[in-house]
């Protein structure tokens, strides 16, 4: 069980953007800043607690930790920030791969290599280097890694055992890492501060916890009390205090294009409080940092959760795994339509319909605008059943069996699109992003026209869902534009000879224009989501790239068709 996987129903394939392990904090924007929680004086003995043992050293002089009564300890800004800012940039504590991504990742910066290129650790034969000096740096801790590697290995029945979960092998090197620095250092006293809630675990939460504990005391070969003790576990509450703090704040690892690719730890980052309604962003480019100029005393929220749930799920989720509910904007405001619960207007008239939490038939649904009511409430509540638990399904076997997986959510969209929900709604967004990925997988040579068409259409209709619900900025949204305007700009196998507006996607000239449309909207966002000093990130770098491919050949298409043109009356004569 993967990281990812524990936690696929708490914790998104969370904004975390990789090509090293330093996790850096991005501003996105201005609108919908969480209200001042915290009083003027508010917390001033936890904030000089805080700064007399020295800790979190990594946040600059422009960020503070202080505490407020309705959501705790968070991170506030004492100056203004810059959409796009690079807030701060702190190296984690522990990282660690997941077992799928050992073989073509490097085990230290997290870079993506081909296997052929990479270093091999000659113990273990398990963790990859880019090369000598990645190899090197990750000794210190790798070393301990490596001895219960080999054991696991030769401990298990059959010679194809595939090693411990990232979940299990991150928090192994948190320990060991604590260990070797010892117990009283800043950064072990950070780690401790990391929020438990051992006292408050929920039902829900037991085989998580027992599944850890059990792995975590096997690969590490703890077999005594005095083994334990050698980690600071001198009970099973300090074992269990332990994975607590590791399931609460732990972040998940993923490539520039948000696919997960492990487990990292950071104290410092865990600080951040939650909003379903984000105002910044973890991402791990390459950086270079820079601070910039908003407003005084504003909270940096960072979301722990998928916010493309409707509230109901948000607030389930957040309380098994975190016991607290938002009070956020998004899961407080009740006067205006969910945008991930909505319905289209029975009439057409442009207006939404909420589709409340419950599954009784018989409640009124009504039109935000016209009033109109909707009459086929039952088939809106069975689709949207039916199309949950297909989403949970069909996720399921993505990576087990993607044939299958692409027959479920080929079946279901036009379910629930022909029962109304908009393509902001739940579960529909989650089967259209689902089946764009699988999809796009499932390409062949040669490309048919009809097959990029239709990839191109799910596109669209997976960038208009999300771009109802996240701000301008936010990586997910950046890179659906851009993953839009790159298969637009794909090559038609098959150009029409003639084309109509009535028809989507255009071909030939208005086709190129509509891919520079929305890579160059992608580029602007994809420089708030990963900063403006690092670029846009790997894949700003690789879209600004294609940007310019695009003005080039546009401009060659234009001066056809002037040669054309020209050439025209000459032929008439």
């Amino acid at each position: 069980m993967s990281f990812a996987e524990l936690k696929s129903t708490r914790r998104p394939k969370s904004y975390v953007v990789s090509s090293t392990s330093h996790p850096t904090i991005s501003a996105l924007g201005e609108q919908s800043v969480e209200p001042s929680l915290a009083h003027e004086n508010d917390g001033a003995g936890f904030e000089q607690a805080i700064s007399a043992k020295g800790m979190y050293s990594a946040l600059p002089v422009y960020v503070e930790v202080r505490h407020s009564e309705v959501n705790g300890r968070g991170v506030w800004t004492k100056s203004p920030i810059k959409a796009g800012s690079v807030i701060f940039v702190t190296r984690p504590y522990a990282s660690a791969l997941s077992t799928p991504n050992l073989l073509s990742y490097c085990s230290s910066c997290f870079a993506s290599s081909s296997n052929d290129s990479m270093s091999r650790c000659t113990k273990c034969r398990i963790a990859h280097y880019c090369d000598s000096t990645c190899q090197t740096n990750d000794w210190a801790i790798h070393k301990f890694e490596c001895t219960s590697l080999e054991n696991w290995d030769q401990a298990a029945p059959s010679s194809d055992i595939a090693p411990p979960s990232d979940a299990v092998r991150c928090l192994s090197r948190m320990l060991w890492k604590t260990r070797k620095r010892g117990f009283d250092t800043i950064q072990a006293r950070e780690i401790a501060n990391m929020q438990s809630h051992r006292l408050s675990l929920k039902p829900s939460a037991f085989e998580t916890h027992t599944y850890l504990a059990h792995s975590l005391v096997q690969y590490m070969g703890l077999t005594s009390p005095a083994d334990m003790a050698q980690y600071s576990l001198l009970s099973a509450a300090d074992l269990v205090d332990t994975i607590s703090r590791f399931v609460t704040n732990t972040f998940t690892v993923t490539d520039p294009t948000l696919i997960p690719l492990g487990a990292v730890v950071s104290p410092v980052v865990a600080l951040i409080n939650h909003s379903c309604d984000p105002n910044a962003v973890v991402v791990f480019p390459r950086v270079s940092t820079d601070q910039k100029t908003q407003e005084p005393l504003m909270q940096i929220l960072t979301s722990y959760i998928d916010v493309t749930l409707p509230t109901h799920l948000r607030q389930q989720s957040l309380n098994e795994t975190y016991h607290f509910n938002c009070l956020c904007h998004l899961c407080t405001t009740v006067d205006t339509v969910d945008l991930r619960a909505a319905l289209n207007c029975p009439k057409n008239c442009d207006g939404l319909c909420h589709l409340p939490n419950d599954d009784s038939e018989n409640i009124l649904v009504r039109c935000a605008k016209c009033k109109s009511v909707v009459k086929s409430v039952g088939a809106a509540l069975d689709a949207r059943r039916v199309g949950k638990e297909g989403l949970e399904k069909a996720s399921g076997l993505q990576m087990k069996d993607p044939e299958k997986s692409l027959q479920l959510t080929t079946n279901l969209i036009p379910i629930l699109s022909s029962a109304g929900f908009t393509p902001s709604s739940y579960p529909l967004l989650g089967l259209t992003r689902l089946h764009q990925q699988l999809v796009t997988a499932s390409f062949q040579s040669p490309l048919t026209q009809e097959h990029l068409d239709e990839t191109i259409r799910i596109a669209t209709k997976n960038a208009t869902g999300i771009t109802a619900l996240y701000r301008e900025g936010h990586p997910v949204l950046a890179l659906a534009l851009a993953e839009l305007g790159k298969l637009l700009a794909v090559d038609e196998p098959s150009p029409r000879a003639t084309d109509s507006p009535m028809i989507y996607p255009p071909s030939g000239l208005p086709r190129l224009k509509l891919a520079y449309e929305n890579l160059l909207r992608a580029r602007k966002m994809l420089l708030i989501g990963f900063g403006v000093a690092n670029e846009g990130g790997q894949v700003g770098k690789e879209v600004r790239e294609m940007l310019v491919a695009l003005e080039k050949e546009i401009g060659v298409f234009k001066q056809g068709v002037r040669n054309v043109l020209q050439d025209t009356p000459k032929l008439k004569a």
